[in-house]
């Protein structure tokens, strides 16, 4: 029988999050983001003059750590040709952005950025979030939050003059995963036990 991981007592310490007062420049971002980068387990987010500053912790590493090793079981499972690019930066002066996805991939081959993101928010998420990666236009999204999984593709409105994120049911790029799977055994205490559990479903579903 499977057990869930025990999340709480790491929830603490997890995606706790301060927006600095002010606006601020792309320098003074960069000179910030310089101080900040110092710290061990702390991510700094830029977007339109605003700065974030999050702390990350265990639990968080573990959900993200979880998801791309089950996606990684499942790209080998379909031989899905995929190109891992975990938490690289995106950033642009121009575009005022800067942030880091937990996890990030090109489907097939490398383009100018990554087909999926994925962020993971331990306690609660905000499809604000949504923001920063609209300025790339990266096609699908995946939110965690609340031991789920909210999935934003990318749409066309008003003749392609401007995109905005829709939420869907299911993944667009991976129409054959069953993120409800994925959740699950995320979710399980025992690591060995979800990889068996998540490559032994995916066989049965062929």
């Amino acid at each position: 029988m499977t057990t869930q991981i025990g999340l709480e007592q790491s929830r603490i310490a997890d995606n706790l999050s301060c927006v600095l007062p002010g606006h601020y420049s792309w320098q003074q971002f960069k000179t910030i983001q310089g101080i900040i980068k110092e710290q061990p387990g702390v991510r700094i987010i830029y977007l339109d003059g605003v700065i974030e500053i999050m702390t990350i912790g265990e639990g968080h590493e573990t959900v993200k750590s979880l998801i791309a090793l089950l996606l990684g079981l499942y790209f080998f499972h379909q031989q899905i040709e995929f190109i891992p690019v975990g938490s690289a930066t995106r950033e642009s002066e121009e575009k005022g952005v800067s942030f880091e996805p937990d996890e990030s991939y090109y489907i097939g081959e490398k383009k100018e950025n990554p087909n999926l993101a994925i962020e993971v928010n331990i306690t609660s998420g905000s499809s604000r979030k949504l923001e920063k990666y609209l300025k790339f236009k990266i096609s699908e999204v995946w939110l965690w939050s609340n031991d789920s999984i909210a999935v934003y593709c990318l749409r066309d409105i008003e003749d392609g003059t401007k995109l905005r994120y829709e939420q869907v049911s299911g993944s667009e790029l991976l129409p054959d995963l069953n993120l409800s799977l994925l959740v699950r055994c995320v979710l399980m205490s025992s690591k060995l036990e979800a990889m068996n559990a998540f490559m032994k479903e995916i066989q049965v579903n062929e």
